[in-house]
């Protein structure tokens, strides 16, 4: 039957009822009716002809029995050329792969697991797919009506075990023509339904034995593989500049995740000062400004200029002083959302939600030139205080990492959870144009499946991709190095942060409990997390290439060097004075965007 699960605008499919066991007959005897007309391999192969007749290209598979007819017809399908498959042991890790490939191409990906506990393992990808609306296909296989329910291996209630996190979600039945469903969850995975933005769905396909070809199949003559999807960097758009008689206002632009070059095009052409988060692919050119979330307390409505109004584009995720800035009802706020999201419930936020620019530029007005002015000075300020700061640090820092992969960082950039895009949000200096294209697990901003989703978007863009990690997201996901048999590495690279712990806290209200004495080493221990993993022990049992290096000059040089396939850059460093770091950069930004902005 159809999922009730989330959405209800999909009538466009209702499958057939699973036939019930007659009175008194034993459980594991099918009924004539619930046997259905196809095999399970001629049903596996209508659903892989459908799926890529729908635009699915790559496909993750994870090995199992019950899912065997799925994947010998999409070994057939990729003897063929028509498909290409990675192969992982870990369903999470394939998920998060999944994911990376979805995001880097723009086009729905599937991932195969067998039934029982594989399913679930997939539930943190399809989480973050919901709420950052990649258009995931979960092709689960499980047991036909009469095993379930009996006690039979692996078998549980698979259906809506996703519940809200999925668009659509459907039971076919052994022996039942999926077309129909296929197509359904492709057109719901892909937003092709109103008011519902793209996400993950999931086809739970029931197959009875036999699970393998019949005598006398085998693969098609084998076909090059094609190159389906090139990913490409975000283009700089160019606006109408405002009207002259647009009121003018102090208005900022944000770009939170995922706001895209029109967020920069947008500050430009009204010239508002725009403060953008790595993510957003908005954080380059003139009005860019770098360290802003140090700026925004010079801006409070006690300043000189305050603040007046706020226009949004994307999610905002990174910073306090940013979600502080929102929430401030004397400010009002705009959120430019031309497209359904799924990053938050309708009237749940306080921006006043416009899907046109016309709208938008109606609400922000227009920047004076004054305007623009203080805020390019104030940055231009922090900024030189900001690199004097870290200049005096002797070894690399959290802080300089970041400066240094945002530099250096040509074709994809992956920044990891926690501190690393925080990092690049606090030092990496916005460029005159867009220098990568960026990418982030923002929709839930866990830590997990990190490395198997750079690797999806480096296989999918097929670009130099680089990943900033800490070492405990590393860690996290280290089963992620594990490639499928004969898969050619990506060419990625990955840096490690290694503090032997979770530095974010030190940054936290738990670095004062820390500080505090009073919880002894609790802090240290629940949240911290230390660690003695050897990390180029762990890159030489996963074959992958790696160098360590401690300071600012060893790490651009490891940047900037010739490499093919997957390396790992160790950046050794210590967390125990990261707060007081932070302490003194807000300091120094503080004294010297006061000298800037003093009447």
């Amino acid at each position: 039957m159809t999922s009730e699960n989330p959405l209800d605008p999909l009538d466009a499919y209702t499958a057939a009822e699973d036939a019930p066991l007659s009175e008194g007959e034993p459980a594991g005897t099918p009924t004539e009716s619930a046997v259905g007309t196809l095999t399970a391999i001629e049903a596996a192969r209508v659903a892989v002809k459908t799926l890529l007749d729908g635009g699915v290209r790559y496909v993750v598979v994870s090995p199992g029995s019950r899912s065997a007819p799925m994947a010998y017809a999409l070994a057939e399908a990729d003897a063929s050329g028509r498909v290409e498959l990675l192969v992982r042991i870990d369903e999470r890790s394939a998920g998060f792969t999944g994911l990376g490939l979805a995001l880097s191409t723009g086009a729905p990906v599937a991932v195969l697991t067998t039934s029982g506990t594989a399913v679930g393992n997939l539930m943190p990808a399809v989480m973050e797919a919901n709420h950052a609306a990649v258009p995931l296909v979960v092709l689960s296989a499980d047991r036909p009506e009469e095993l379930r329910g009996t006690g039979a291996n692996q078998t549980t209630d698979q259906l809506d075990l996703f519940g809200e996190h999925v668009r659509f979600a459907v039971d076919v039945p052994a022996g039942t023509d999926p077309q129909r469903a296929v197509e359904t969850a492709l057109s719901a995975a892909t937003g092709a339904f109103e008011d519902t933005p793209p996400g993950p769905v999931q086809l739970n396909l029931a197959f009875r034995d036999p699970l393998v070809p019949a005598a006398g199949d085998h693969l098609p003559e084998a076909a090059g593989p094609g190159i389906w999807q090139i990913g490409r960097g975000p283009e700089p758009l160019t606006l109408t500049p405002a009207d002259a008689g647009l009121e003018e206002r102090r208005t900022v632009v944000l770009a939170g995740h995922d706001a895209g070059p029109v967020a920069e095009a947008f500050a430009r052409a009204h010239g508002l000062p725009l403060l953008a988060e790595p993510s957003s692919n908005s954080r380059f050119g003139p009005n860019a400004v770098g360290p802003y979330r140090l700026l925004l307390e010079h801006f409070g409505p006690e300043a000189a200029q305050p603040i007046e109004r706020v226009v949004l584009f994307g999610r905002p995720t990174l910073s306090r002083p940013v979600a502080q800035l929102l929430a401030r009802a004397d400010v009002p706020s705009a959120l430019y959302q031309p497209v359904p999201v799924a990053w938050y419930e309708p009237g749940r936020r306080t921006e006043l939600p416009l899907d046109n620019l016309s709208d938008l530029a109606d609400f922000s007005g227009r920047g004076s030139a004054a305007w623009l002015d203080t805020w390019l000075l104030a940055g231009a300020a922090a900024q030189h205080a900001l690199d004097r700061a870290l200049a005096d640090e002797p070894s690399a820092t959290g802080p300089t990492v970041g400066a240094l992969v945002w530099q250096h960082t040509r074709g994809q950039l992956m920044l990891g959870s926690s501190n690393g895009i925080r990092d690049v949000d606090l030092a990496g200096q916005p460029t005159p144009e867009p220098q990568a294209t960026v990418f982030a697990n923002r929709g839930l901003a866990g830590i997990d499946g990190t490395i198997s989703t750079a690797t999806g978007i480096a296989w999918g863009g097929r670009q130099e991709t680089t990943l900033l990690v800490g070492d405990v997201t590393f860690l996290h996901d280290a089963g992620g190095l594990l490639l499928g048999f004969a898969e050619n590495d990506p060419l990625l690279r990955i840096v490690v942060l290694n503090d032997a712990g979770g530095a974010i806290f030190n940054l936290l209200e738990h670095g004062a409990v820390q500080e505090s004495g009073a919880y002894g080493n609790a802090v240290e221990r629940l949240f911290g997390t230390p660690h003695r993993v050897n990390i180029a022990a762990l890159a030489a049992a996963y074959g992958v290439e790696h160098c360590s290096v401690s300071t600012t000059a060893e790490l651009a040089d490891a940047l900037t060097a010739p490499r093919q396939g997957r390396s790992i850059i160790e950046v050794r460093t210590d967390r125990q004075g990261l707060r007081e770091l932070h302490g003194r950069i807000k300091a120094a930004v503080g004294d010297a965007v006061r000298g800037v902005l003093a009447p």
